[in-house]
């Protein structure tokens, strides 16, 4: 039974969003090489803009579960909260707390020597206090701490929403989201963040990443997007139908929005930047997703080689690779030094090798006990509506 369930789960697999999801988090590893001393110009380009792949993710979840969420409310079924947060729970814990545990029980592990208390990853608060000067070590997780966020307050927010229906009150919400987005952050910039920009003592750069990068509430344009995507799906099928018969340009539209917001990012911590640029490149990344999502344009018909397995493997890797990278450094010391092609290939089989251990040992056994737990109430209900 856990077999076949996964097996029919996997036919539902979208070959696009997985190679979006692969994407995602090779560019997120690309951008945290820094941590190494970075894996040579060749990657500069790639290295430079790959904290992007985070707001990948971000409009990847947001479609999803936004998906997940809405489609029930369209029918008028009530939303079962607590076997969505069951559920979200059995994904996401039990490899987080074991990637914590190393970290607090092993300091060899860390890739940086300070690291916040334990209560702040527990209750998912790093994002926000965060002291990102001496407490470098797994700061990482703090987009899953958005993450969380989301599934905490997005369940609430659809379920008001969708009580009565209405496109004025959905595009209110969401204009309004993205312009508090942009006040907010602007407003930090200019009060707090400009004052510092002229001084070379490395507070500007802290306290970009403490008051504008980090916080939840200043990084909700790709999930924000990616919901949007969900209801479009949802509540406007047509709109949906029209957008993936034209798959194709939406990918050509997304990559040129994409390569715009790059252009506006090379100064990542400037006032154009910090306003303008997070909803731009949701919006790129938004057309790119909604191009994946489409089994016969271009984005959805490739097939390439690995994609599949990094997606499903790219959330133990996320919480690793880090880690591994320190580990992998420590122990060869300078010998990998000037040699790119021989130094990509250790870190990137090293961080593999890792990622799969915790997804196989850890990861997949807890989906297949939340796929028992979870079928048996559907049997039951199966069985009774039968007798019925």
């Amino acid at each position: 039974m856990k077999t076949e369930s996964i097996t029919e789960k996997s036919a539902h697999r979208l070959p696009g969003l997985d190679l979006l999801r692969a994407v995602a988090i090779v560019w997120v590893m690309l951008f945290h090489s820094y941590i190494i001393g970075g894996l040579g110009e060749h990657f500069s380009v790639l290295e430079n803009s790959g904290w992007m792949g985070v707001d990948l993710f971000f409009v990847l979840s947001g479609y999803l579960i936004g998906s997940q969420l809405l489609k029930p409310l369209s029918r008028g079924q009530p939303l079962a909260l607590a076997d969505f947060y069951l559920r979200r729970a059995f994904r996401v814990l039990p490899a987080f707390f074991v990637v914590l545990a190393l970290y607090f029980c092993w300091p060899a592990f860390r890739e940086a020597p300070g690291i916040q208390p334990t209560w702040q990853f527990v209750t998912f608060t790093v994002n926000f206090l965060i002291d990102y000067q001496h407490n470098k070590a797994f700061s990482h997780v703090w987009s899953l701490c958005v993450e969380e966020h989301f599934y905490l307050v997005f369940p609430w927010l659809a379920w008001w929403l969708t009580r009565r229906p209405s496109l004025r009150k959905v595009v209110i919400v969401c204009i309004g989201l993205v312009a508090a987005g942009m006040l907010l952050r602007g407003y930090v910039w200019v009060h707090e963040l400009a004052p510092l920009r002229d001084l070379d003592d490395g507070r500007f750069g802290q306290h970009f990443v403490e008051d504008i990068y980090y916080p939840t509430y200043m990084r909700l344009d790709g999930l924000l997007a990616g919901v949007v995507l969900a209801t479009i799906k949802i509540y406007r099928p047509i709109w949906w139908q029209r957008a993936q018969q034209n798959a194709n340009a939406l990918l050509l539209f997304g990559i040129v929005v994409v390569a715009t917001s790059i252009i506006v990012f090379q100064d990542r911590s400037g006032l154009l930047a910090t306003v303008i640029g997070y909803p731009l490149l949701s919006f790129g990344l938004m057309l790119l997703v909604a191009a994946g999502a489409d089994t016969q344009g271009w984005l959805g018909r490739i097939r390439m080689p690995g994609a599949g397995w990094l997606a499903m493997v790219s959330y133990s890797l996320y919480l690793t690779h880090k880690a591994v990278y320190k580990l992998i450094e420590n122990t060869f010391g300078t010998s990998l030094q000037d040699q790119t092609l021989l130094a990509f290939a250790v870190y990137a089989a090293a961080s593999l090798l890792v990622a799969a251990l915790l997804h196989y040992a850890v990861e997949r056994p807890f989906l297949r006990l939340r796929e028992t737990l979870f079928a048996r109430p559907r049997r039951e209900q199966i069985a009774k509506t039968a007798v019925t």
